[in-house]
Formats: C-alpha cells, sequence, structure tokens
C-alpha cells in the first residue's frame, strides 16, 4: 500500500479525488492506497442518500458561510473544519483481507484502526455503532464505505483540534443515530483526542504498512469530476425537495 497526502482548497475537489482513486484501484490502474487529507475553511457533508433538509441547518450555514456537499458514500452528515484529519483507505476486494463483503471490511479496518488509537492514547477505544470510534463514550471518528466491483474505499475523519460547537451550528440532530449517543446533542456527543495530524498520519500508515508514496491524482481529472458532478446543485441537492435556483 502507498501513502498520498493531497488536500485541495476547494472543497469538493476533496470528494472528487476519492472517486476517481476508487475507480483507479477498481479498474486496477493503481494499486492499494492510503490518502489523507486536511479541510482549510468549514463545510457540511452529507452521505449518498441522506436528505439536506433533514440533516443541515441550512439557514444557519448561510449565515455562517458554510457550504453543503454531498460525497458518494453513505453514512450521515459531518461538519468538515480545521482540526480534523480526513483519511481514505481505497482497497481492492479480497477475501484474505477481509474485504470481500461491508460487515467483513467494516469489521477488519475498526479493529485495526481500534487497536492503533488504543496504543496511541494508552487508553480502551472503542467501536461503536457500526463504524464510530469513541474515547469514554465519547467520538472522535465516524466512517462510511463505498464499493465497485473490485475495489472499495473506506473514509472518515478524526478529530484532532476542532472546534465542536460549530457542529450544533450547521447540522441537525441526525435521522439515524447510534444507541450509545442516548439523544445527547453534537458538542456533548463528539470529542477530540490528544493527538496530533502527523502522530495520526503517522499510525496509521504503520498500521496498514503504507510505507512508500503514492503518485497524486491527475489535477485535469478531479476538476472534471467536480465540475461535472460534485458542483454542481442537481448532484447536491437531490432526493431533497427544496428550490434550489437561488442558491
Amino acid at each position: 500500500m502507498k501513502t498520498l497526502d493531497q488536500s485541495f482548497d476547494e472543497p469538493a475537489m476533496n470528494l472528487a479525488c476519492d472517486e476517481i482513486l476508487l475507480n483507479e484501484v477498481d479498474s486496477d490502474t493503481r494499486e492499494a492506497t492510503l490518502r489523507f487529507w486536511e479541510p482549510q475553511l468549514p463545510f457540511v457533508v452529507i452521505g449518498y442518500g441522506n436528505n439536506i433538509n433533514r440533516e443541515c441547518l441550512i439557514e444557519s450555514c448561510k449565515q455562517n458561510k458554510i457550504q453543503i456537499f454531498r460525497r458518494f458514500s453513505g453514512g450521515g452528515a459531518v461538519l468538515q473544519a480545521s482540526g480534523c484529519l480526513n483519511y481514505s483507505l481505497i482497497l481492492p476486494i479480497s477475501t484474505k483481507e477481509g474485504t470481500n463483503n461491508i460487515s467483513s471490511t467494516n469489521c477488519h479496518i475498526m479493529k485495526t484502526h481500534q487497536g492503533a488509537f488504543t496504543e496511541a492514547l494508552s487508553h480502551k477505544v472503542t467501536i461503536e455503532g457500526h463504524t464510530d470510534l469513541a474515547l469514554n463514550g465519547l467520538k472522535f471518528s465516524g466512517n462510511a464505505q463505498k464499493r465497485t466491483k473490485n475495489a472499495l474505499v473506506f473514509h472518515g475523519t478524526f478529530l484532532l483540534n476542532f472546534d465542536l460547537e460549530l457542529l450544533d451550528k450547521s447540522l441537525r440532530m441526525p435521522s439515524v443515530q447510534p444507541l450509545y449517543r442516548e439523544g445527547r446533542s453534537h458538542d456533548k456527543f463528539c470529542t477530540n483526542i490528544p493527538l496530533t495530524v502527523d502522530s495520526v498520519k503517522n499510525l496509521i500508515k504503520t498500521a496498514w504498512q503504507a510505507n512508500e508514496t503514492a503518485k497524486p491524482v491527475d489535477g485535469e481529472k478531479i476538476s472534471q469530476l467536480t465540475n461535472a458532478k460534485y458542483s454542481q446543485k442537481e448532484w447536491i441537492y437531490r432526493q431533497t425537495k427544496i428550490n434550489h435556483e437561488s442558491e
């Protein structure tokens, strides 16, 4: 596996990059890749099947100049901002590596990360819900996956130095909640962990033995997919009954 540290100032380009990586691994033109990226400005990313009205505080996002985007994987809405470290694992599907179905992939990757963070924090990290990591019952990582015929992307966020108060200003209480949440507000449910960006990158790279550097994704491909899909209101507002002509 190789590591790619590639971030973009434009939020939608970061989402497009993951889809291109998945397509390249699926077509066997790129080997397994671990990507890291960090947001520069706050923005919301909703899951593929989410309804914007149900998950987001749209007017509050407008007032705070927080844009909303849609990713191509499942899961719920998340707020991206400074203090978040995002990672994406793009892997070929293999029965030997425990990635042959959704459940086995969740188990394989989450247990790997659980062990790495438990060691780094010298404190028991738990797997909660389907794909959350928690410290003392507080969530610090949420994850989602998308699968094609031959490959998958499993991606998520680690909260390191994040302004938790921003969450309740941009996101509604989620439509689907894990039992361990117990109705807690966003800022009472989530936590930062006391690790630096570099230390988390190193522990994830070590966990996946991603010791070599991957070639960057072609910028022109990313721009094309961003313009054709991720920046389009038809994509962002799909499944949402809202007049976005004036947005």
